[in-house]
């Protein structure tokens, strides 16, 4: 098991109509990368005498959030991807986000979307710039290997 942990040594990256990238490179080190399922798994009724009904739900859906430094070169080739995919339907939510952490994390994301472009502020500071995904699948292993 790995005794440390670094963002330097967690590895994201996209393919897709329009580029196959690392999502890594100029991420901020503060926000990162985000990966969040979008519904519980899990519906849970109590009747009125309380017992209960636990319904297993289907949904593998994430959200997936980028956040690129200002100056990332990676949101010209994100800006790019984008603008090419949202061109027809048949090039939409086609993308494959992988993340692969020195701790043993493994998590691929399927049938990715944009959510739409970043939200741009010109500041005194660079800041940052956020990109959002809406993924059909996620599949997770965490802590998978021994590092």
């Amino acid at each position: 098991m790995a005794k440390a942990y670094s963002f330097l040594d967690t590895h994201c990256a996209i393919v897709g109509v329009g580029g196959a990238f690392s999502l890594r490179d100029g991420s901020s080190e503060d926000e990162g990368i985000r990966v969040a399922p979008r519904t519980a798994k899990n519906d849970l009724i109590i009747g009125a005498d309380g017992s209960g009904l636990h319904s297993l739900r289907a949904d593998k859906s994430a959200n997936v959030t980028i956040t690129l430094l200002k100056n990332s070169p990676v949101n010209a080739l994100l800006s790019a991807m984008y603008n090419i995919q949202q061109t027809s339907a048949s090039l939409w939510g086609n993308n494959v986000i992988t993340i692969v952490s020195s701790v043993g994390d493994v998590i691929s994301c399927t049938g990715a979307a944009f959510t739409k472009q970043p939200d741009v502020v010109y500041a005194s500071k660079g800041g940052t710039n956020t990109w959002e995904f809406e993924c059909i699948e996620m599949h997770e292993i965490l802590a998978a290997s021994i590092v």
